[in-house]
């Protein structure tokens, strides 16, 4: 328990110092939260959104599942995508993967993981869609890195195909979808330069009649 409490002790000291520097801080954010951003990442412990980023609690709505994946019979990513982009009225949709990533070794990696494997078939997906251009380098964790950054594109793209995003399009609302990615080795974020913010961008077969 000594652990657990130590935790309560953290969290005392952090609430102090955000009231020392902004009495209102905490009745502002429970009178409402007004994120700009929508971050859709990894869980891995060491790529925490706010801190990335700069950014306070409710600065930044998140959601985050292993390896960062958009999945569309994911009714979890579905449901905090819609209520980002509808409620919310998010301008930033933002997947970010990043290097050095466990799920995207486990699924590079042909071990058997158990439960976790039927979900890193969203990555093998990828790696085997793009497997000619992987396997065109030699170096193992350079392989990984090039995985890593099109599966956050694939996710990306997979965004901009739902009915939520494009219904947003269509009733004008202005919202683009970017993909980054955070290296743990220097806690710098790249930009993969596949923002999408119109219909038009997208394929012909993953569009919605609106």
């Amino acid at each position: 328990m000594s652990k657990l409490n130590s935790l309560f002790e953290k969290n005392r000291e952090w609430a102090k110092r955000l009231h020392t520097s902004d009495p209102d801080f905490f009745q502002k954010l429970a009178d409402q939260q007004n994120p700009e951003y929508l971050w859709i990442g990894c869980s891995d412990s060491r790529v925490p959104a706010n801190q990335i980023v700069g950014l306070l609690p409710g600065e930044i709505f998140v959601h985050r599942n292993v390896a960062n994946v958009v999945v569309h019979t994911d009714f979890n990513c579905l449901a905090v995508l819609q209520y980002a982009v509808e409620i919310l009225q998010v301008k930033h949709v933002i997947v970010v993967g990043h290097y050095g990533c466990g799920g995207i070794r486990a699924a590079y990696e042909d071990a058997d993981n158990g439960l976790i494997d039927n979900w890193l078939r969203n990555i093998k997906d990828v790696q085997h869609r793009h497997r000619a251009r992987i396997e065109a380098i030699d170096d193992e964790e350079a392989r990984m890195d090039l995985l890593c950054e099109l599966n956050v594109m694939t996710q990306v793209s997979h965004v901009c195909h739902t009915t939520i995003a494009q219904n947003a399009w269509a009733r004008g609302q202005k919202l683009t979808v970017h993909g980054w990615v955070y290296s743990l080795r220097d806690g710098l974020l790249k930009d993969l330069e596949c923002t999408v913010d119109q219909v038009d961008q997208i394929p012909d077969a993953y569009r919605v009649i609106c």
